[in-house]
């Protein structure tokens, strides 16, 4: 057994507080219990494996990704665990928890300013380009996670997940948008099992690209990549809500004084439109949804600080 074999199989647990009256009641994955407090955990392995398996990424080679953080931080505990050196590409965008954390597992870090500290479309073709071109190295993979299938099966794994644990019992899954791997993943796995679960996707309102809205700045870290990624189809989900960065830093905030669950701001984002979700099905239904990393990756960020 190594550090690896810790991801996955995380707690999906009620939420005790929040739900109002006469809602369905809500589930939340805690996907922050894998070895970095982070979802990423799982499509990090599931890529380097692959790679690996395959001789994309030969013994000796190194591994390049651009990243907000989470992807970033989960690729280089899994390269230390392997021991692959690792480039990543990030930003000043997002949080210093998270550049912290890939350095101090033996990450070499290349840092794309982005001007107004928000996500935006220039910073993510910025980003792209930077590790196109650090890939050009001999020896280098670049995991390249927007376009990126090896992650998928990792998240229908953690649909098959859901699925036992709510003993087949899935009215609607909610999940925000980043690269779509992981909405995609999962809710192909839970309409295997049931064609009718409900599939709503999630992205900010400052940059609501799949509802057909100009790209725009918002700080939801990990969502919205500020166009459509190639990951996403239009039958992906059966709806798609936004939600602000505002209001998903509140929910974020309330979630964790409310329900003692320390996330991130996607959770939040994730947890407001669930709450949408749970108020319009009612009574005697199950809403999913995740909450996608730690608090602790946000503790210097406008999400925390005080």
């Amino acid at each position: 057994m190594t550090t690896l074999d810790a991801i996955g199989r995380t707690r999906l647990i009620p939420l005790q507080h929040m739900v109002p009256e006469g809602s369905a009641r809500i589930l939340v994955k805690l996907e922050y219990e894998n070895p970095t407090g982070s979802m990423k955990d799982r499509m990090a392995l599931a890529m380097v494996e692959a790679a690996e398996a395959d001789g994309r990424l030969r013994p000796g080679g190194s591994v390049v990704e651009y990243t907000g953080g989470s992807t970033g931080v989960s690729l280089a505990f899994v390269c230390a665990a392997k021991r692959i050196p690792l480039q990543i590409v990030t930003s000043d965008a997002f949080s210093k928890e998270k550049r912290d954390h890939m350095t101090a597992l033996g990450a070499r870090l290349t840092l794309v300013a982005s001007p107004g500290g928000g996500t935006t479309k220039a910073l993510t073709l910025d980003m792209i380009e930077t590790a196109r071109r650090l890939a050009s190295a001999p020896g280098c993979y670049w995991t390249d996670q927007l376009n990126n299938t090896d992650q998928l099966s990792s998240y229908e794994r953690m649909g098959e997940e859901i699925w036992e644990q709510t003993h087949g019992q899935v009215g609607a899954f909610v999940h925000s948008v980043g690269t779509a791997g992981s909405l995609r993943g999962i809710s192909t796995r839970l309409r295997v099992h049931d064609e009718t679960v409900r599939i709503v996707a999630v992205e900010p309102d400052e940059s609501a690209v799949l509802s057909g809205r100009p790209s725009g700045s918002h700080k939801i870290e990990g969502t919205g990549a500020g166009f459509v990624v190639p990951l996403w189809t239009d039958a992906l989900a059966d709806e798609i809500q936004t939600v602000s960065t505002e209001e998903a830093m509140a929910t974020a905030q309330l979630l964790a004084r409310q329900e003692g669950i320390f996330a991130g701001t996607s959770t939040g984002g994730n947890l407001a439109v669930a709450l949408r979700v749970a108020a319009r099905l009612g009574p005697d239904h199950t809403v999913v949804t995740v909450a996608v990393d730690s608090g602790m990756k946000y503790l210097s960020t406008p999400l925390y600080a005080p």
